[in-house]
């Protein structure tokens, strides 16, 4: 009787276990799936993945150029992107073409408005100020600037200096790509130097030459004027004026002179470096005009009197040939026939000297010009005035 109530009991058993498997299997969860999308959803998916796709392609020329240079840009070998090829890129956009126009009359003399000349400049400031040369904007009745980007603005002259061949013109814009200033002063000799500008025309507009920095400090003299420029080998042809010469690491170093040059002369240009621009600049977009100090007199220097053959001692001065009315040196005891022997405590031969001496001063500054007069000298205290404005 036991072993048939096991034998049942056995049988009862494995019935159950197999039963209690087939319901397991029968009842686990399947993985739910995600409820399919509404047809608006789905629409709206759509339309989201679109209007990405169309965010990243490029619609305009400009956009595409752009586009294809970031991708070449990424593609660029370390040995191909130089410092030179990487502060094209920064400064380029910062150098426009200026182009000079004025009334002329043509050959049934009727006036019209014509393109005197083109030349370069410098976005210094990102509200439409540019640095150019003085000669580029001179005499013109209208100015139109040309942007790396194509765009063209009408431009104001805001102020002009012929003795240092530097003005600012003002455009109507905004939020655009200003150059970074350098410091000229930390310049070495043989260090790259980049020229960026519009040569022989706005054909040419963002040429880019490279070489070095040829020399510091040249004094050039241009009529009575000396001038303290940066030499360099890079190529500064006519329209490359008021363009950008920048250092390795895309900083402005100098502004561009062509009218600067020496003639036959191949593999050497000037710049005015950037730390004498500033300065003036800065007096232009204020004032319009720079006040420059003079001593109020009409000098002779050796060279002016051999060339108008003027035959006097000069002692290796400068001889008061005329003094201004109630000028600095009047006013200070100088006589005509005084000759000038030093200034500021400095031997002064040429009047080319002098006037670089005299650019060390603002007006307002006392200075010691010592004269000789018949066979003595005397110490006179000149304060420097304005010279005179022409109107």
């Amino acid at each position: 009787m036991n072993r048939t109530f096991l034998h049942k009991f056995s049988s009862i058993s494995v019935t159950a276990l197999l039963a209690l498997s087939m319901m397991l299997a029968g009842c686990g969860s399947a993985p739910k799936s995600a409820p399919a999308p509404s047809a608006p959803e789905q629409k709206q998916s759509q339309d989201s993945g679109q209007s990405k796709k169309q965010a990243k392609e490029p619609t305009t020329e400009l956009e595409k150029e752009a586009q294809k240079a970031e991708e070449i840009d990424k593609n660029l070998s370390a040995a191909r992107n130089t410092p030179i090829v990487k502060a094209a890129k920064k400064v380029g956009p910062s150098v426009v073409g200026i182009t000079n126009k004025a009334y002329v009359r043509d050959f049934f003399n009727r006036v019209q408005l014509a393109e005197r000349g083109t030349g370069s400049g410098v976005i210094y400031d990102s509200n439409g100020l540019i640095v150019t040369n003085n000669h580029v904007v001179e005499g013109a009745q209208e100015i139109i600037v040309s942007l790396s980007d194509g765009h063209s603005y009408k431009g104001t002259v805001l102020g002009a200096d012929a003795a240092t061949d530097l003005a600012v013109v003002k455009i109507d814009a905004s939020d655009l790509p200003a150059v970074t200033f350098g410091d000229s002063s930390t310049i070495q000799v043989g260090e790259p130097a980049i020229a960026i500008g519009n040569p022989l025309g706005l054909e040419f507009r963002g040429s880019v030459t490279a070489g070095i920095i040829s020399a510091l400090n040249r004094s050039i003299e241009i009529g009575e004027r000396k001038f303290n420029l940066i030499q360099t080998d890079a190529a500064i042809n006519p329209g490359n004026s008021g363009g950008a010469l920048v250092n390795a690491d895309g900083e402005l170093i100098g502004i561009n002179s062509a009218k600067i040059a020496v003639s036959n002369v191949e593999g050497i240009g000037f710049a005015i470096p950037i730390n004498a621009v500033k300065p003036i600049i800065s007096e232009l977009a204020s004032k319009g005009r720079v006040a420059h100090p003079y001593v109020g007199a009409s000098l002779i220097d050796k060279e002016i009197a051999a060339h108008y053959g003027f035959d006097a001692d000069l002692q290796g001065g400068l001889f008061i040939m005329k003094l201004a009315k109630n000028g600095p040196l009047a006013n200070a005891g100088a006589r005509t026939g005084d000759i000038i022997i030093k200034f500021d405590g400095e031997n002064v031969s040429t009047v080319a000297d002098l006037r670089a001496k005299l650019a060390q001063h603002k007006v307002g500054d006392t200075v010691k010009i010592v004269i000789r007069r018949s066979d003595s000298e005397r110490t006179l205290n000149v304060t420097l005035q304005e010279y005179p404005r022409e109107d």
